[in-house]
């Protein structure tokens, strides 16, 4: 039976990379798919026109810091994140479980949820696999995320244990929140979180049991804490073979350009990462030679674009003198500029991807992309 709220279509495969459309109601997502982060209902440094120029086709919104300010019900009232945000098309929210761990003070964690106090003012709150479902659909997400317990790496295998069989817990009792809340038709989706550590044994446990519960989406999430890009990499190749075939894997909070590219190859669907507009802000950008520090002096009178041949006109027409004299004059705009670059830089990258997918040459592009970074702009 056809899900009117959400569907995946596989349209290439090379390898274990694949290339394919996910359907809502809000519009189409392309995959591979780079999702940029608009953490507070906005994408650092960019209007929302920018990033849809630089070809992203969903965004993300992060609930623990949206329900600390201006508040979830604030935001429903004013008519949800598509309305403020001044985007139409999918917003994913992740469900703050990853923030509370990491920003949040004064923590106690139960069964039934987390008790925290804001980073911001610490005021009181208490998250809830429910509150987070119901937190998300006020914001008027698209694809929403179980609550899940994201702990950092290396740990303890028992205390990784534990949190991946809470984090299943939690994922039951998200969808059956989501369940009673959202209606056929609303244009909505629930995803569920793999965790288990670097452990291909609780990897897989942890996917098996939430492939059971038959979700439109799951996420690999606990990885980029920490282990080196080899661990990561080897811990996804471990977790593919036990996810749905034909549902996405949406690798959460990944990563470099790097990480992208090899871990399509290991058949990951979906990404987001601050990286781009966080490198941006610091005077960093990202091309197709490799990573380019605009505070460095050898730009001082580069006369060149970032790359000539970029559709993006952050990357095509302004010299990188201009920026390095921008970054290094700490100017708002030299941050602006670099944030659009690097966002345009990831989407071009996966829609190479996607065309090398489906011309069954994905291992010649890996490698021809590699071998740009590793050339450099000489």
């Amino acid at each position: 039976m056809t899900n009117p709220d959400f569907s995946f279509t596989i349209q290439a495969r090379d390898g274990k990379a694949r290339t394919g459309v996910i359907a809502m109601p809000r519009g189409e997502i392309r995959t591979p798919a780079f999702m940029p982060v608009g953490t507070a209902g906005t994408v650092k440094g960019l209007t929302m026109e920018q990033v849809r120029q630089a070809g992203a086709d969903i965004v993300l919104g992060n609930t623990y810091h949206l329900m600390l300010r201006p508040g979830a019900e604030r935001v429903h009232r004013l008519g949800g994140l598509h309305a403020m945000m001044r985007w139409d098309y999918p917003i994913l929210t992740d469900s703050g479980g990853f923030q509370v761990m990491s920003l949040a003070s004064l923590r106690t964690l139960t069964e039934e949820g987390v008790t925290f106090q804001s980073h911001i003012d610490g005021s009181r709150h208490v998250l809830t696999p429910e509150r987070s479902i119901e937190i998300q659909h006020l914001l008027d997400s698209n694809i929403l995320m179980q609550l899940d317990e994201c702990i950092r790496l290396p740990a303890p295998e028992a205390e990784v244990a534990r949190a991946m069989r809470l984090s299943y817990r939690w994922a039951e009792r998200s969808k059956a929140a989501f369940e009673r809340l959202v209606k056929p038709g609303e244009g909505r989706a629930l995803f569920g979180i793999v965790q288990g550590g670097t452990n291909p044994d609780l990897r897989r446990e942890s996917a098996e049991a939430l492939a059971a519960l038959d979700l439109p989406g799951y996420a690999i999430g606990g990885l980029a804490v920490g282990e080196p890009q080899a661990e990561m990499l080897a811990t996804i190749a471990a977790t593919e073979p036990f996810l749905p075939a034909g549902k996405p894997r949406y690798l959460m909070g990944v990563g470099t350009p790097d990480d992208l590219v090899e871990s399509v190859a290991r058949g990951v669907d979906m990404f987001d990462c601050v990286m781009p507009t966080r490198a941006g802000r610091h005077g960093t950008a990202y091309t197709r030679f490799g990573k380019l520090n605009l505070r460095n002096t050898r730009f001082a009178e580069d006369s060149r674009p970032l790359d000539a041949a970029s559709a993006c006109p952050a990357t095509r027409d302004y010299s990188r003198a201009y920026l390095h004299h921008l970054t290094k004059s700490d100017e708002m705009l030299g941050q602006i500029l670099l944030s659009w670059n690097n966002i345009a830089y990831y989407e071009w990258l996966m829609a190479e991807a996607r065309a090398a997918i489906r011309a069954g040459a994905y291992a010649d592009f890996l490698a021809a992309t590699k071998e740009g970074w590793a050339r450099g702009e000489v």
